[in-house]
């Protein structure tokens, strides 16, 4: 089945998800979800083949929600996913869209949090639980019947939860269901592993796969910046004082941001329009005529209303917002570069979305660079470089026309020439800050864009067996201590394995943990000195691949 015109509409949604998902600012549903929500309405088992970022949440949070019956205060769809990370992202999702829904409660299951609220919100009622395997299996020896209702079952990032060793919380997760529940499973790949479980859990399951057969143009210079998602219009606003561009696109997810965006861009002098599903044909032929003769510079576009969009004008696209997929990352970026001219794409990359970062490389089959954000050396060199360029050709006859202009007002304010010219000057650039000191202070912080080290098991040269015991371990960063746990190499454990475990039960974010060191018959972590003792207390229970983690502070005298 297929959705080419009506949008979410043409798949008869109750009215209230609808309604939420229009308020959303969406506008049109991604392939996965095309082809996933009326499977899944349909009530039929599913394995669902994407990528992270192909909006494969709203593909299955949607038609559950019309399924379920906000009357019954029970649970009735557990979704399963490897991270707390993940988890409270699907959560909130779900809530999003039950937002016009009254009676359907979300609660989100997880390890750093405290057990006994997570277990009062299911026994209370919530419909929809979204959790990591590693503490839905405490609640269960706490309450085996906790799953006795659930009749939707969702499995996201499934090969990231067999990665993370989850595979014998899942077994557990299985026989604590109902046999006639409605199973759905997603994954970017479909391993042996995966497949077995789909065989053993799945009944008949139709068969979802999203195409990612795309290939960039090498003559479009690709980057990406790593900047927090709240930042992302002050970042932009810093890139537009470097870039040297003649036209450009905007590329957002929402009609709101569209909006916002344009607006931001205006109040700092650029000529700049939205573009979005909402804007009429007349109108919307009218921005495109003013960005080909000039008189605008900049759109700001949702995926949807760009479709078509044909400028050889245009010399940069800023990917403000994500893709959903590689796919539609080529169709932005391929509005530029036409015509044999050169282009220039920039990615807004926030911390959660390097994954799909790394998809797009992957399926493009090229880099794409990073970029630090412009310093305040060069943002002021690029101010001088703009009032120089306005300036200079004014200044040929200014004599001549405004010389006896310039002595009487000298003379009439009593002040030199110099100090009229800075007055000038502050009233042309309308108070913009030409200092590095008042640059400085406008910048937005950006995360760190180094990559957390991987364990010292994966470098090249590796020492035998005996010298991997022995060696002494790497210096600690400053604020960081070395744990120490009893399971090693030998015990079936990867540092994946320690990071999932601690991620999911300590509540850290993934910046948090540092080095990962796997031996044969131990490991040692790097963990946040400020609070470790708290830290370890939660973790006390933990088990990996189906034993205690036990982690403990290492004294390396």
């Amino acid at each position: 089945m297929t959705q080419e015109t009506g949008g979410f509409a043409a798949f008869n949604l109750n009215p209230n998800i609808l309604a939420a998902v229009i308020a959303t600012g969406y506008e049109e549903p991604s392939a996965i979800q095309q082809q996933s929500i009326p499977i899944i309405m349909a009530g039929h088992d599913m394995i669902g083949q994407a990528q992270t970022g192909t909006g494969k949440t709203a593909a299955f949070a949607l038609p559950i929600l019309h399924r379920i019956d906000p009357a019954k205060r029970e649970p009735q769809a557990l979704i399963l996913a490897p991270t707390r990370e993940l988890a409270l992202q699907v959560a909130t999702a779900f809530e999003t869209y039950a937002k016009q829904m009254p009676g359907v409660t979300v609660v989100a299951v997880y390890g750093g949090a405290p057990m006994g609220p997570q277990l009062k919100a299911i026994r209370n009622g919530a419909q929809i639980v979204v959790a990591t395997p590693g503490r839905l299996c405490d609640h269960l020896r706490r309450d085996e019947k906790v799953l006795a209702t659930v009749n939707h079952l969702v499995l996201d990032e499934a090969d990231e939860m067999l990665k993370l060793g989850f595979m014998d919380d899942l077994e557990v997760i299985f026989k604590a269901l109902p046999a006639t529940r409605q199973t759905v499973l997603f994954s970017a790949t479909l391993p042996q592993s995966i497949r077995a479980i789909a065989e053993r859990h799945l009944r008949d399951p139709q068969h979802v796969k999203i195409q990612t057969k795309t290939q960039t143009v090498t003559a479009i210079e690709q980057a990406h910046l790593l900047v927090h998602a709240d930042q992302k219009t002050s970042a932009v606003l810093s890139l537009l004082e470097v870039e040297d561009f003649d036209a450009l696109i905007m590329f957002v997810r929402t009609k709101q941001a569209t909006l916002d965006l344009a607006s931001a861009l205006e109040a700092k002098g650029y000529k700049a329009a939205a573009l979005n599903g909402d804007i009429a044909q007349n109108q919307r032929e009218r921005v495109i005529d003013s960005l080909k003769d000039g008189r605008l510079d900049i759109v700001v576009a949702t995926d949807v209303a760009a479709r078509g969009l044909d400028v050889p004008r245009i010399t940069h696209v800023f990917n403000v917002d994500m893709p959903y997929d590689p796919e539609s990352y080529v169709h932005r970026i391929g509005r530029t570069g036409r015509a044999g001219r050169e282009g220039r794409a920039l990615l807004l990359v926030t911390p959660r979305e390097r994954r799909m970062l790394q998809v797009i490389e992957r399926v493009t089959g090229q880099k794409v660079a990073e970029v630090r954000l412009p310093d305040a050396q060069a943002v002021l060199d690029a101010r001088i470089k703009k009032l120089t360029n306005s300036l200079a050709p004014l200044v040929a006859d200014a004599e001549s026309t405004h010389g006896d202009l310039l002595d009487r007002l000298t003379a009439d304010i009593g002040c030199s020439p110099r100090a009229l010219a800075a007055a000038l000057l502050r009233k042309a650039t309308n108070g913009q800050a030409l200092t590095l000191a008042a640059i400085e202070r406008e910048r937005p912080l950006v995360p760190n864009s180094a990559p957390r080290e991987r364990s010292s098991e994966r470098t090249g040269d590796r020492p035998d067996r005996g010298d991997r015991e022995r060696r002494a371990p790497v210096p600690l960063a400053e604020g960081r201590a070395r744990c120490r746990t009893a399971l090693g190499a030998r015990d079936g454990i990867a540092a994946k394995n320690l990071l999932g475990a601690i991620l999911n039960e300590g509540g850290l974010a993934r910046e948090a943990i540092g080095r990962i060191q796997v031996r044969d018959s131990f490991s040692l972590v790097e963990l946040p000195e400020d609070g470790l003792e708290k830290l370890l207390a939660k973790l006390k229970d933990t088990r990996v691949a189906g034993k205690q983690l036990k982690l403990r502070r290492y004294r390396e005298d």
